[in-house]
């Protein structure tokens, strides 16, 4: 054993790290592995149309915790919620069989629980049932590989640009600089990322600026926050809001399967970190037109906020350090 391994102090160090580590691995695996080991139809909001006696059957022997039945007045009803994003889907069943209404660009997990629904229901009235996808991945990407692809790039546009212009104006002297930088280069990377997404792989169609905007909210939101971090606790903070983001936000954006396809606390929880917000305003901008994007763009909006405070705190005291330094009487 080294002199310097037998120092106490060296030795709490070298313990501290080594659980800090297992630490760290242990909340990966539980951030990545609970989630999916628990994962299912979770509330899913679901339309119903048809005879009375077939739709009361239907909410009286749904899984509770699986569907939230919700009855309409006709097919065309639900169609049009199904677009409004009122309901993940929905059923109708008519004289002609069961027409199952899907929006698998608002989640492919539960459109896949809907479409099985729908055959469950037309196996029992005898007939078969017909799927309608009424707001679908592009003929390009029908399994939506790029949306879901999307996510990684955005929270790395959030950690490289700070540890970057970290290095490049560093200390207090280049905190703002690096604020300006990094919300700079929030714009640029969301407009690179909406344009490839929808000119390079046609992933997604839509309103591009829409797409682009809410892209570069997303990447702000997540850069400003580790910058603020980082200028206020140090490297510690950016560690913690590193960690919070890829071992937490990623896995628990949802934004693969859909919003009701992770446990109730987990899919909340999830939707308030930015990765969650940003993979749910990407969606609702770039296939229902805005539909639902006041509530990530609020929470994206509040991240952007308490970075941007954080930094300017963290200016504040490096500012009120040096004049005191500089007013020091000098011996």
């Amino acid at each position: 054993m080294s002199n310097h391994l037998a120092l106490p102090g060296t030795r709490r160090k070298l313990a501290l790290v080594v659980l800090g580590l297992a630490a760290l691995i242990t909340t990966m695996l539980c951030a990545f592995a609970l989630p999916s080991l628990h994962s299912g139809p979770r509330h899913v909001p679901v339309g119903v149309t048809g005879p009375q006696q077939t739709t009361d059957a239907l909410r009286e022997n749904a899984d509770k915790d699986a569907w939230d039945v919700r009855v309409y007045e006709t097919p065309a009803a639900v169609q049009s919620a199904v677009k409004d994003r009122a309901i993940a889907g929905g059923l109708a069943v008519t004289d002609h069989g069961v027409d199952v209404y899907t929006a698998n660009a608002g989640g492919p997990s539960a459109t896949s629980a809907l479409t099985a629904l729908g055959d469950g229901v037309a196996a029992q009235h005898m007939t078969e049932a017909s799927v309608h996808d009424l707001v679908p991945f592009t003929q390009d990407d029908p399994h939506g590989t790029g949306l879901t692809s999307a996510l990684l790039p955005m929270i790395f546009g959030g950690i490289f640009p700070v540890l970057i212009l970290s290095s490049v104006f560093p200390g207090h002297r280049g905190l703002r600089t690096r604020l300006v930088g990094a919300l700079m280069f929030s714009v640029v990377a969301g407009a690179a990322v909406a344009a490839v997404l929808q000119f390079a792989t046609h992933s997604i169609d839509g309103n591009y600026w829409l797409t682009a905007l809410g892209v570069i909210l997303g990447i702000a939101a997540m850069s400003t926050t580790l910058l603020g971090l980082q200028a206020f606790f140090g490297m510690a903070g950016f560690a913690l809001g590193g960690a919070l983001m890829m071992l937490l936000g990623n896995p628990l954006s949802g934004l693969a399967t859909g919003p009701h396809w992770l446990p109730n606390g987990w899919a909340t929880f999830g939707q308030l970190l930015p990765p969650g917000a940003s993979g749910s305003l990407l969606r609702a901008n770039a296939f229902f037109d805005g539909t639902d994007a006041g509530f990530p763009v609020l929470v994206l909006t509040a991240w952007v906020v308490i970075g941007v405070a954080l930094a300017l705190l963290a200016d504040q005291r490096g500012q009120c350090s040096i004049a005191v330094h500089h007013n020091a009487p000098t011996v």
